[in-house]
Order: C-alpha cells, then sequence, then structure tokens
C-alpha cells in the first residue's frame, strides 16, 4: 500500500525541520518522544493541477508535523508562537540550502504582532487553566507552565527583539510550577505581573510595527520558480498518481 502524498513529499522535499517542544525549551524532564516540526516544499508542478498538495501533514513519524513553505511563511507573519519558536528552535535536525535561507529570514518575520498574538494564545491557555480549576479544583500544572513560559519569552522578545526559545534561568522557577509546588493564587500573580511587564515592553520594543512581508514574498517567488525549473513535468519528482493525504 502506498503512502500518502504528503508523507511522501515530508520524506522529500523537507528543506528544514527541528524539534521543538519541552526539549528545546529546555524543560524536558523524561526521555519521551520529540516533538519534531519542519517545511517542505510541494513541487510547483503539483500547483498546476487540480487537487494540490496539502498545506500541512502529521507524520510520517510520531510527534511530527510539517507545513508546506507557503503555509508556514503565512502563519509565521501572523506571529504565531508555534511558527516562531520553531524557525528558532536551538535543536536544528536539518536544513539543506533551502532551509537555511529560511532561517536567515528569521527577523523578517518578527514584528509588533507577537504582542497581540502570544497574549491571545496565553489567553486562551488561561481560559484552559482557569475552567480546570472550576472543574477539578485544580489547574492542570503543566499548562499553567506553558502559560508563564509563552509569557516570559513574549515579555523577553519585546524587550530585547529576540525570540529565545530555551527558558534558561527560568527553568527551574517553571519546573516547581509543573511539580504543583507553587500555589495557584502565587502563579495567577505572576500572571498578571508578565501582563503589565508585556504592556510595558511593547511601548519601547525594538521591533518593526509590522513583519518585512516584501522580503520573504520574494524568498516564497524564488523558491516557486527554481521549483518549476528543476521539475517541469507537470506531474513532479515521482509523485504521480499518488493517494491525496
Amino acid at each position: 500500500m502506498r503512502e500518502p502524498l504528503g508523507h511522501d513529499l515530508v520524506r522529500e522535499h523537507t528543506v528544514y525541520a527541528c524539534v521543538t517542544g519541552p526539549r528545546a525549551f529546555g524543560l524536558a524532564t523524561d526521555g519521551g518522544d520529540a516533538d519534531r516540526r519542519g517545511v517542505f516544499v510541494a513541487p510547483t508542478p503539483l500547483f498546476w493541477r487540480l487537487d494540490k498538495p496539502p498545506t500541512h501533514v502529521t507524520g510520517p513519524r510520531e510527534g511530527e508535523f510539517s507545513w508546506e513553505i507557503e503555509r508556514f511563511c503565512s502563519l509565521a507573519l501572523r506571529a504565531g508562537p508555534s511558527l516562531l519558536e520553531c524557525l528558532h528552535s536551538p535543536l536544528v535536525e536539518h536544513a539543506d540550502a533551502t532551509g537555511r535561507e529560511l532561517l536567515e529570514l528569521r527577523d523578517a518575520f518578527l514584528s509588533r504582532r507577537v504582542e497581540a498574538s502570544f497574549r491571545g494564545y496565553a489567553d486562551q491557555l488561561l481560559g484552559r487553566v482557569e475552567a480546570d480549576i472550576r472543574r477539578e479544583g485544580a489547574p492542570r500544572w503543566k499548562h499553567a507552565m506553558h502559560l508563564l513560559r509563552l509569557l516570559i519569552g513574549c515579555r523577553d522578545l519585546l524587550r530585547t527583539g529576540t525570540l529565545t526559545v530555551d527558558v534558561g534561568e527560568h527553568r527551574e522557577e517553571l519546573l516547581a510550577v509543573r511539580r504543583g509546588e507553587v500555589g495557584w493564587e502565587k502563579v495567577r500573580g505572576r500572571i498578571r505581573t508578565l501582563f503589565g511587564e508585556i504592556d510595558a515592553a511593547v511601548a519601547r520594543t525594538p521591533l518593526p510595527a509590522e513583519p518585512d512581508r516584501a522580503r520573504v514574498e520574494d524568498f516564497l517567488v524564488r523558491v516557486r520558480r527554481a521549483s518549476a525549473e528543476s521539475a517541469p513535468d507537470p506531474v513532479a519528482a515521482g509523485l504521480r498518481d499518488r493517494p491525496r493525504a
């Protein structure tokens, strides 16, 4: 039985792959599976067909998720935390010439949009934590830890203009929350403080108001053109009549 087209695309056309999650954050405490994220370039001729290639693919490995490069760039320009963290992961597993150029574009995706995007994710996570408290009488401490991590990362990014994925000096503080050693009221106070620090940081941030969309688009056009020139066959690179993902 043939694998889905999406799995073939990930195996054969990945340009960048990294480890994210606890291992990249410096918060891993056991030997659990790694969270892997990647970016693949669907051959340009596949877009000439009625059925377009997938915008994202789960697998083929356990814990692996990949974006087609156009979808990745689009979401990263909106300052999605998971996309930006992917680009800044300290644990890079693969980067070909296109992937290295994508990494060189990291600063083009950073802008003051991170404040709204990161806060939006933090608000959603806080809502889930508070729902757990109402339902179960206590938060899920893992979620509380990641909420603090997200807010610390947002604050420091706004302050410095640089996204650092590894939590560094905050590791023990965050792991204590993960273990349930810090009461919820104290954690809630820390959350309020971080929101206030984010408000102060955004007023003085060195980040530009908007990402460099033109620079990213120029990169994407060149990638598409190079793909079209190297794979002129409309079905492209051995992917003929594969089942859809």
